[in-house]
């Protein structure tokens, strides 16, 4: 019935008229992995997979009925561009997996479609899943039937439910972490659950040669941190390190300027804050998006651009799509 509403309203073209009258805006999309078979992975990259057919249709919908613009193209020399065009979206991919390359980017291409693929860089020089999907993989896959979190707190892993809340305790723990003290904690989970993920997996990360390609074919690559924590949540030389170390390394092998970068949410919230908008400004980033819901506007301060979550079917991508442009709330 819900979704025989919402198409009922896109039929009256209600929503369209709307977003005539709004102040122009801009949707930027959040996408991560593309896969043929999404549940092969689902216990370690879990739900942040898009099926290619899925993702195909929706870019093919996007190439159709909006006009599809490069984040280089909204973001320029530091603000967000004098005029937008109405009905533009920007594609975006956070954490850096192979898929990206070899599924994604054909099908941009395809289609005439820039995106901006956000690297972890320590992920991809090390061939190593994101510290969310080794927890994942962890607490999904253990033959323990408890768990005793850092802060005394027993965990049923017998249960389901419970097996997946004690996952999301580790998580609030293990993003305030970065670096060494982050690894450290992944592997002391590893412990005490006595399992770990297979190293094979670490080949859905990209690689170095797999960037440059993408910037070969005219996308942009941006920086999505060193080590993946929750940048709000780390001390401040920490935040500096994870931003700047992440530039340097990737200016330095890919041999580009990157003035790019995402704020990784893995847990707890917020995921940004004025200190490290002022870290990224003065590191000479042009842009930096969140995973705040909503559209760009004219005005905003392009280091903590919104950005919109795409759905997994191209009904509910339109739908938000044409609700964030009528500035509705998704």
């Amino acid at each position: 019935m819900r979704e025989w509403a919402k198409n009922a309203v896109l039929a009256t073209r209600a929503l369209r008229l709307g977003a005539e009258v709004a102040a122009p805006s801009v949707a930027i999309l959040m996408y991560h992995a593309v896969q043929p078979d999404p549940v092969k992975y689902i216990d370690s990259l879990g739900g942040i997979i898009h099926s290619e057919s899925t993702f195909r249709h929706q870019m093919e919908m996007l190439a159709r009925d909006y006009h599809p613009i490069s984040l280089g193209e909204l973001t320029s020399k530091g603000r967000v561009g004098d005029r937008l065009s109405r009905r533009s979206v920007v594609v975006t991919f956070d954490d850096g997996y192979s898929d990206n390359y070899d599924v994604a980017m054909p099908i941009l291409n395809e289609l005439g479609i820039p995106a901006t693929f956000y690297a972890t860089v320590d992920c991809i020089e090390n061939k190593k899943l994101p510290w969310p999907s080794r927890l994942r993989w962890t607490f999904r896959k253990t033959t323990q039937a408890v768990w005793t979190d850092s802060h005394g707190e027993t965990w049923n892993l017998a249960d389901s439910t419970t097996r997946e809340k004690a996952y999301l305790a580790a998580c609030d723990d293990c993003c305030r972490f970065s670096g060494k003290m982050q690894d450290d904690f992944v592997r002391r989970c590893e412990r005490e659950l006595a399992t770990s993920i297979p190293s094979f997996l670490g080949s859905l990360m990209m690689s170095i040669d797999q960037l440059k390609g993408l910037l070969q074919h005219g996308h942009i690559v941006g920086s999505h941190t060193m080590t993946h924590p929750n940048m709000a949540h780390i001390e401040k030389d920490e935040a500096q390190t994870e931003l700047a170390e992440s530039k340097r390394r990737l200016e330095s092998q890919l041999n580009v300027s990157i003035r790019h970068f995402s704020y990784p949410c893995p847990a707890l919230s917020p995921h940004w804050s004025a200190q490290t908008v002022e870290q990224c400004r003065a590191l000479g980033y042009d842009s930096a998006v969140t995973t705040t819901s909503g559209v760009t506007r004219l005005g905003d301060d392009p280091l903590r651009l919104k950005r919109i979550h795409p759905t997994k079917t191209v009904a509910g991508l339109r739908w938000n799509l044409e609700c964030a442009f009528a500035g509705r709330k998704i």
